[in-house]
């Protein structure tokens, strides 16, 4: 006879396991602290977790053991900004906890002010920043142009997949549309891998299936594929045919945020990206100076360069 464990104690331990996943992936540089010599566990301590939030070393280490204790919002938000936890994320941890989340929209500290000028100094090159659920997180004003106009589409819907097979601009842009969509579904299969519990990421993947026969299509290939950078040709409805390379630079673990340009390939391109940059309605908005949709961010630490 099998036993069904109570959904308490499934929670508990799903919730241990979340917090230590999130961990064992952030570096002590990411938060301020030393490495130190005889650093033996992956990311940060528990003791360091404890500090960073502000709670007694014993508590979390019981938190992490799945243990009957009580959780405050106050301390799970705390937990959250420790962790530097995306807003999906965020969500993730106060829904284990069982617990209302205090500030379900409070900013995320990804998308740095420095990073957000980054962007703006760019232009005229197309350059946002993505997680690796391929949300677009921030970007400049040149990207918004470049595939589609970003700016009019609701910040829930800046989902490079959900805009690649619902989008028709954005499609239109695509001088191989097939080609590309066969390639990120593979991508997002195998970023996927790591976050099949995670409700954003269950969110979106039922999403695109109940939209998109041709995304159920690739879907059920199973082909997987990792990221790396690769020359495309984009046709922007505004100044024609462009020849850019698409480049990953990780702003944190392989598995987290990238900031992602696209680089003209030769001389006609740049100067059709410096077209698009000058047309009207590319002013600056007020604030940190480019579009930013202040939700969904992951962990960033210094800018290190992708892998291949």
């Amino acid at each position: 006879m099998t036993t069904v464990a109570p959904d308490s104690d499934v929670r508990r331990h799903e919730l241990a396991d979340f917090l230590r996943s999130r961990r064992e992936r952030i570096t002590p540089e990411q938060v301020g602290l030393p490495r130190g010599r005889r650093r033996r566990t992956p990311g940060l301590r528990r003791e360091e977790v404890a500090q960073l939030s502000a709670v007694g070393v014993t508590w979390y280490t019981w938190l992490e053991q799945a243990r009957e204790i009580q959780v405050s919002p106050q301390v799970l938000d705390a937990l959250a900004r420790a962790l530097l936890l995306d807003a999906s994320e965020r969500a993730h941890l106060f829904a284990l906890a069982g617990s209302p989340d205090p500030a379900p929209h409070a900013p995320c500290p990804s998308v740095t002010p420095a990073l957000r000028a980054m962007l703006d100094q760019l232009g005229p090159i197309p350059a946002c920043i993505q997680n690796s659920r391929y949300d677009i997180l921030a970007y400049n004003a040149t990207y918004g142009r470049l595939l589609c106009d970003l700016d009019a589409v609701a910040p829930e819907d800046r989902n490079c997949l959900w805009l690649a097979f619902t989008n028709a601009d954005w499609r239109a842009s695509m001088a191989d549309v097939a080609e590309v969509n066969r390639t990120i579904v593979a991508k997002f299969r195998a970023a996927m891998a790591e976050h099949l519990a995670e409700p954003a990421w269950k969110a979106l993947l039922a999403r695109l299936e109940a939209e998109s026969a041709e995304f159920r299509e690739l879907w059920a290939r199973h082909e997987v594929l990792g990221l790396g950078a690769k020359t495309k040709y984009v046709r922007n409805a505004h100044v024609g045919l462009l020849h850019l390379e698409h480049t990953n630079l990780w702003l944190g673990p392989a598995a987290g945020p990238r900031l992602v340009t696209m680089v003209p390939v030769d001389e006609e391109s740049r100067a059709g990206l410096e077209r698009l940059a000058g047309l009207p309605g590319q002013e600056q908005p007020a604030g940190p100076g480019l579009r930013d949709r202040r939700v969904r961010t992951e962990p960033s630490a210094l800018l290190a360069p992708a892998g291949v």
